[in-house]
């Protein structure tokens, strides 16, 4: 089993010390990734909640200490853990008894480590402060202090409560200064600061505390590494500057009285009775500042935010250069020990490693990134992540109008493509969006569409493009571009001929179009350009989706409820299948076998499963079904299905679904009970395929509505997380159909039953009615009864019948 697609931007990263390794909190885990080349070395996995805390333990500066690698580990499981991350080892684990948000170590930054101290912690002044949340003093209903703000002894193996220094309404992150002398933490519009006490781990040492205060939230805040310089960046875009802080309420005795003649003298900007000297202000971001960074010896200020560019401030001048253009709103900016080395993290699920102190991208560690933001019109529309069977690859689309590929097996970024130009702008507006991504079945073509939203109703565009990929790396490159494929209706669904250079775009307006690549019709002829080889329509319906059969002999396309079979080289209506109850969304031929799995949403969701060869319906559930996929050598598909929330809230089935909400339900043919169930967690907006590149191996990939992924096989116990789930209730009635009349209006009633029945309770001559064709004829015409009954029926009506007399 291969997970991955974890987010790389929930906390900070962190340095080794020898500037070699960069360590990322990745969900559960902490990744260790090569500064030099990108790839990931190896994890830390213990924590069963997501890490929120990762602090390398310093070194001394001789170069022998260097290759110490330690480090502690926060998370909301209640655990603090102590690492030693060249191993991976772990070294110890405390047990805090409350979920941890964020912790700071001070003494480890005031005397650095040249090894594990085992005396100090035996002593007790290994302390951390730590930011956790206590329900446990919230009361139902209330909105009571659920942050609270902490000290602990780490020599303990179970931590007491501590002592608590300030409580929020939620867990607030904790900053630290570079020297270990102060942390702090942004309320509001207030900093929080305390000073760290001499006293170290003991129980009567006491942190003094200030506060400072401004009229806008304030989003972060950073200490200066050397002086009592503390700088902010605000909602408004704001960066401020507050020099000579805690003079008064954090000296100490002796420098009290240095400073005791200052009190009454004005400080420039400083509002009220805040206890600093200064107060400057710079204004250059348009938004909120999310990075705030001093450099190594002071100098200069590293702010950013979501213009998605990192702005260079001379502290003593105010100058400024930048690093533009950097594609996604900055979330944090770190320095490691090598002072030419320093990284970026976006919030595109991007770290880029910079060169100082030119800030040149020297290279990028890139998970997927997360999934666009859609308009509700598109929502549960658009298919956004496609699959390259063979080689394990998901093209997904993101945020920017991009298409980024992402290798499922390695778990690493390929290659980004720019479906339409656009540079990053904080607030923009959806001007466009890509409703669909395709690729063909060996992964060398892809196509998209992107509607260009009309301003005021005028000016929309629909364009469907194709895609070549290049013949030595895994990108592509633009080889088509068709405007307004299908008049002026917005494009369903995209397919491609599962062994030819041919593709089909469906649409809204009533019509499909068949599309050829130049180079299928002449073989000869490279020319990667694709034209319009047919079109067709059904009753000038809208076209909602479209499969072609595993040899591609067979086109199948969904107009509204009822599905027509085509075929492909001629543009010949073959066949109809009958109505589904609500339109299709979803159509896929199971593998080569005769069978066509078709799914619909609203306002009646259904799965229901077709048999091509006699045209009718073989069984069918009340799912909702957000994707489909199917092997292409056999008969086996799987669905993706939205859990019903009746059946999730059932207390006898809540240790089944732990706030799972969806299955994926493994088929073969034409059998309607699942082979296998596997429960999932945020299966809206989700994707399944199989992957075949491994011709002795079948996969299965799952992608869930936040571009995490888990990649298995099917038929190994090892990856069955199979829960005793009732397949019978999670679907509903099962719905078995039969052939012709039947699967298309439902079943007849037995005539002949009932003329029996009829004539056994008869005690009485029968007596027809003067006008019995008025019943007989009333109803619709869809639910006839056969020629032959209607005709037989209408007749005996006409006719007396005559009692038999015993002479």
């Amino acid at each position: 089993m291969i997970r991955g697609g974890r987010s790389y931007v929930t906390s900070p990263p962190s340095f080794s010390n020898d500037a070699k390794k960069l360590l990322v909190c990745t969900g559960n885990t902490v990744s260790v990734f090569s500064a030099a080349t990108g790839l990931q070395i190896t994890s830390l996995e213990g924590h069963t909640a997501p890490v929120t805390t990762l602090i390398v333990v310093p070194a001394a500066s001789s170069p022998a200490q260097k290759i110490l690698c330690y480090c502690w580990t926060a998370s909301l499981d209640g655990t603090v853990r102590h690492w030693d991350f060249s191993g991976p080892e772990l070294l110890k684990t405390i047990d805090a008894q409350l979920p941890i948000y964020s912790m700071v170590i001070p003494s480890l930054l005031s005397e650095p480590q040249v090894q594990i101290d085992k005396r100090r912690e035996l002593s007790g002044k290994l302390v951390a402060y730590v930011s956790v949340e206590d329900t446990s003093v919230v009361k139902e209903g209330t909105k009571e202090l659920r942050g609270h703000i902490r000290r602990f002894n780490l020599a303990k193996p179970r931590i007491p409560r501590g002592d608590t220094l300030k409580e929020t309404e939620e867990p607030e992150s904790i900053v630290i200064s570079p020297s270990g002398e102060f942390f702090g933490i942004r309320h509001k519009c207030k900093i929080h600061i305390w000073d760290v006490p001499s006293g170290g781990g003991s129980r009567h040492a006491v942190s003094r505390k200030m506060t400072l205060h401004h009229s806008k939230f304030i989003n972060a805040f950073a200490f200066h590494p050397t002086e009592r310089i503390i700088a902010a960046g605000d909602v408004t875009g704001r960066v401020l500057i507050w020099r000579g802080f805690g003079n008064r309420k954090l000296a100490l005795g002796n420098q009290k009285k240095k400073v005791r003649a200052m009190v009454d003298l004005d400080n420039a900007g400083v509002r009220g009775e805040d206890d600093a000297e200064s107060c400057t202000t710079w204004h250059w971001h348009s938004a909120e500042v999310n990075v705030l960074n001093f450099s190594s010896d002071g100098a200069y200020l590293y702010t950013g935010g979501r213009e998605g560019v990192l702005v260079v401030w001379q502290l003593d001048t105010g100058k400024k250069k930048f690093l533009p253009r950097i594609g996604s709103p900055l979330l944090y900016f770190m320095w490691s020990p090598d002072p030419t080395l320093s990284s970026v993290v976006c919030a595109d699920n991007q770290i880029h490693l910079l060169k100082m102190p030119s800030m040149e991208i020297l290279r990028t560690i890139s998970g997927i990134k997360p999934p666009p933001s859609l308009p509700r019109m598109y929502e549960g529309l658009a298919s956004t992540v496609a699959f390259d069977r063979s080689s394990g690859i998901a093209a997904l689309c993101t945020e920017n109008y991009c298409v980024q590929l992402y290798n499922l097996l390695n778990d690493r970024g390929i290659s980004e493509i720019q479906v339409c130009e656009r540079n990053h702008q904080p607030g923009d507006e959806i001007t466009v969006v890509v409703t669909a991504v395709a690729l063909s079945l060996d992964g060398s073509v892809m196509s998209t569409t992107e509607v260009k939203l009309p301003e005021d109703g005028i000016g929309g565009l629909v364009s469907l493009k194709f895609w070549v990929s290049e013949p030595h790396s895994k990108t592509f490159t633009l080889s088509t571009i068709v405007y307004e494929p299908h008049r002026d209706a917005g494009v369903s669904a995209i397919a491609f001929h599962p062994t030819r250079s041919m593709a089909v775009s469906t649409s809204f307006g009533g019509d499909f179009k068949i599309w050829v690549c130049n180079s299928d019709k002449n073989q000869a002829d490279k020319d990667s350009s694709w034209t319009c080889h047919a079109v067709g329509s059904y009753k000038k319906k809208p076209m909602t989706a479209a499969a072609f059969s595993g040899d591609g002999t067979v086109l199948a396309v969904a107009v509204e409820n009822v599905i027509t079979l085509w075929n492909p080289d001629k543009n010949i209506l073959l066949s109809v299948l009958g109505a589904t109850l609500t339109p299709i969304t979803k159509l896929c031929f199971a593998g080569t076998s005769e069978f066509l799995v078709a799914a619909s949403h609203f306002p009646r969701p259904e799965l229901s499963v077709w048999n091509a060869s006699n045209l009718s319906l073989s069984w069918s559930y009340g799912l909702r079904i957000e994707a489909v996929t199917s092997a292409v050598d056999s008969s086996s598909f799987a669905v993706l299905a939205l859990i019903p929330k009746s059946f999730r809230t059932d207390e006898s089935k809540e240790n089944i679904f732990r706030s799972r909400d969806g299955a994926i339900l493994l088929f073969n043919g034409s059998d309607p009970k699942p082979v296998s169930i596997w429960t999932v967690m945020k299966a809206k907006g989700g994707s399944i395929s199989f992957l075949e590149g491994d011709k002795s191996q079948l996969r299965l990939a799952y992608v869930n509505g936040s571009h995490e992924y888990v990649v298995f096989d099917p038929n190994s116990d090892e990856s069955h997380e199979r829960s005793a789930v009732d397949y019978d209730g999670l679907a509903g009635q099962e719905e078995t159909g039969d052939a012709g009349y039947t699967s298309l209006y439902g079943q007849l009633p037995d005539y002949d039953k009932k003329r029996m029945e009829d004539a056994e309770s008869l005690a009485t001559p029968f007596v027809s009615s003067e006008r019995p064709w008025e019943t007989i004829f009333s109803g619709s015409t869809l639910n006839f009864p056969p020629l032959q009954k209607l005709c037989a029926e209408f007749f005996e009506s006409l006719m007396e019948k005559r009692t038999a007399v015993v002479e």
